[in-house]
């Protein structure tokens, strides 16, 4: 999926819809088949009881995962491509034993389900969007408009009006307002502008710019020409994190594929509920506001995401996901990212999620890209959103009469 994604320029909110309707489909499938894994419906907003096919799958895991392709072969723009992948799993499957009509079986179950989630996901108003006028961008003084090279127009301006998965709405943590726009160089914006302008940063800080970029837009100069480059989106590089952190702790099909959803959820809440700030406040870019008050020669180290500046998306969704894998792995899980290695951008050593959602976060701050207080309070943001996740996790599971463990608890 996530190749797909690169393939196709997702953008970062859309992806995280992706990732999370097909971690759901998935997921539904484990929950028919193990009375540990309570279904979804009645945590999730409108998410109808799922129904079981006529007889239970040979495999639940072999069919999650059928289900899965499924999901994203249904909705992603290059879907198609996941037949390869659909006939490698099914080639897998055989090598490891299981007969043409078991493989069948498991097939035709994980679609049912995934048929089921597509219908759930036709309701969440996101093909609504493109009835809606076209954005224009403000011609107020401090407002946002699109930058170079690529001066792409804004991703996904109605994105809050999407249904979200846990939150109440788009706005149910509506975060404080950005600091008021202002040229006067005794202000806090202009501090704020003058932080970023000033940044003089060390090799290992250009190395963390780089490797958490995570931008699917970004252009590059060469010449006459502009060539573009593809890389993996924020919320690719975190389910990527989830898949490291399962396989290091070793962890059965279904509890993997629980703690993938729920990170998938966390991610289009999270998006959700930025995105509903960033186009209400709608703030000037930093590489726009330094060009045209400081230096109008300056050039940000990234490049800018064609989209308002507070709040900071990774921040608030590295946040939410490192809040929720922290919850199911400890505060102090240490791993090796090797997400970015196939992208040429090596690997990275933390000793907890938290560490790594901190360095994405002021890898924002070093890349030009944003301003502080779009960092910390995107930040708080990601807190609340996945600790609203996780109460209304745990409180579904007290509700479906499972037991939490004694951390879970606490």
């Amino acid at each position: 999926m996530t190749d797909l994604m690169v393939h196709d320029i997702t953008n970062p909110p859309l992806a995280a819809r992706f990732y999370a309707y097909a971690c759901l489909s998935g997921y539904e499938v484990i929950a028919l088949e193990n009375e540990n894994y309570p279904s979804f419906s009645g945590f999730i907003n409108g998410l109808p009881p799922i129904e079981a096919p006529g007889e239970k799958s040979p495999s639940p895991s072999l069919s999650a995962a059928f289900a899965m392709i499924h999901t994203s072969a249904s909705m992603q723009p290059s879907g198609m491509e996941m037949k390869a992948f659909k006939m490698a799993l099914t080639d897998s499957a055989a090598a490891r034993g299981y007969t043409e009509e078991e493989i069948s079986k498991a097939a035709t179950y994980g679609e049912n389900i995934s048929q089921q989630i597509l219908t759930y996901a036709q309701a969440d108003k996101y093909k609504e969007i493109s009835n809606y006028p076209r954005y224009q961008a403000s011609t107020e003084e401090g407002k946002w408009y699109p930058t170079p090279p690529g001066y792409f127009a804004p991703v996904e301006p109605y994105f809050n009006t999407v249904r979200p998965f846990v939150l109440h709405s788009s706005d149910q943590f509506k975060p404080l307002p950005p600091e008021a726009f202002s040229t006067d160089s005794n202000s806090r914006f202009f501090h704020l502008m003058e932080e970023v302008y000033q940044l003089e940063m060390n090799k290992e800080q250009r190395e963390i710019a780089a490797f958490w970029d995570c931008n699917p837009f970004a252009l590059q100069e060469t010449g006459h020409l502009m060539v573009g480059i593809k890389q993996i989106s924020p919320g690719g590089h975190w389910m990527g994190i989830t898949d490291i952190a399962c396989q290091k702790a070793k962890l059965g099909f279904e509890e993997s594929m629980k703690i993938n959803t729920l990170v998938a959820l966390g991610l289009m809440d999270g998006f959700i509920s930025c995105w509903d700030e960033k186009y209400r406040s709608d703030r000037i870019r930093p590489e726009t506001a330094i060009r045209k008050y400081l230096d109008p020669n300056y050039q940000p180290m990234l490049q800018t995401p064609p989209f308002p500046e507070y709040l900071s998306g990774h921040s608030t969704i590295s946040t939410t996901s490192a809040v929720i894998l922290s919850h199911f792995f400890g505060d102090d899980f240490a791993y090796t990212d090797t997400v970015e290695e196939k992208y040429g951008l090596g690997t990275r050593d933390f000793d907890s999620f938290m560490q790594a959602s901190e360095e994405a976060s002021i890898s924002r701050l070093y890349g030009g890209i944003h301003f502080m207080d779009a960092i910390t309070r995107g930040q708080d943001q990601g807190k609340k959103v996945a600790n609203w996740i996780i109460g209304q996790y745990e409180q579904h599971l007290l509700n479906s009469g499972k037991n939490l463990t004694e951390k879970q608890a606490d």
